[in-house]
Formats: C-alpha cells, structure tokens, sequence
C-alpha cells in the first residue's frame, strides 16, 4: 500500500495509520456521525485495521477521518468521512476527497460507491452521481446493530 502525506499551509493529510488517533475517530463516529452513532470503539479499532485511511491533522491534533474498503482492484467503499466542526468551510473535505481519489493504488477501479445523507454537493464535485440503476442495488441493513 502506498502511504502519503501531504501538507497544505498548517494542515497535514496522511495515511499513515501510526498517526490515527483512535479515541478521537471513536468519539466522533459514536457520538456525531448520524451513520455510526453508538459504534463500539472495538469495532472502529478493526474496521481501521481492514482499511485505508486518511487522516488530517492540525499540530498533530486529528480533525478529520475517511476510510476506504476496497479489493483495490474493481471497487472502492467510501465511508467515514468527517472534518470537526470548527474546521468546516476551509476546503479541507474537497482536500481530502481530492486526494483519496487520485492515491495511486485506487487508480483503474470499475465502481466507486457511498452513502450519504448531507454531502451530495462535495462529492457532485468530483463526478459522483445518483445511482444509475439503483433496482440492481440490494442491502442487508441493521439500522440499531450499535443500540444500546
């Protein structure tokens, strides 16, 4: 796998999974992500592990996340994506779009897929679109797999 980090003025963008702050991922996704809410942090720690990640930083203070479930190949999930609150607006979430979608090893794929349910205009801007055909599409979905 291919690691990176790149620099924008104070901000960091890595891969570098040695760098993730666990706590701060579980205590975002398990108390702000409408998506995660109430997620176990052991269950953050292995989907971390089986995936790559992207973090971005501020004086080695994580404030933003995204993780990519992939065979690197034909497919990529896009999921977990968030940037705290109080750097929203300063075009951290396209840096990061940006820069997950040109890493080298998920070049060539055949399908990109996401969920979202507010982010439509960020990934719009990066030629994401509606799902084509969305009656081929099937789930298995737990909506209160993480309930107390």
């Amino acid at each position: 796998m291919t690691d990176i980090t790149l620099y924008k003025g104070k901000f960091c963008l890595s891969t570098d999974k040695a760098k993730l702050d666990i706590d701060s991922i579980h205590q975002f996704l398990s108390t702000k992500a409408y998506w995660a809410l109430n997620i176990p942090k052991d269950k953050v720690q292995t989907t971390i592990q089986n995936s790559l990640c992207f973090g971005v930083y501020i004086d080695e203070k994580q404030i933003g996340f995204a993780k990519i479930i992939s065979d690197f190949s034909t497919i990529a999930y896009l999921g977990d994506v968030y940037i705290l609150e109080e750097y929203r607006g300063i075009g951290l979430s396209k840096w990061l779009i940006e820069t997950i979608m040109a890493h080298p090893d998920l070049q060539g794929l055949r399908r990109w897929i996401l969920l979202t349910g507010d982010a439509h205009g960020l990934y719009r801007q990066f030629g994401w679109t509606d799902i084509a055909e969305p009656s081929k599409w099937m789930e298995l979905y737990n909506k209160n797999v993480y309930s107390p």
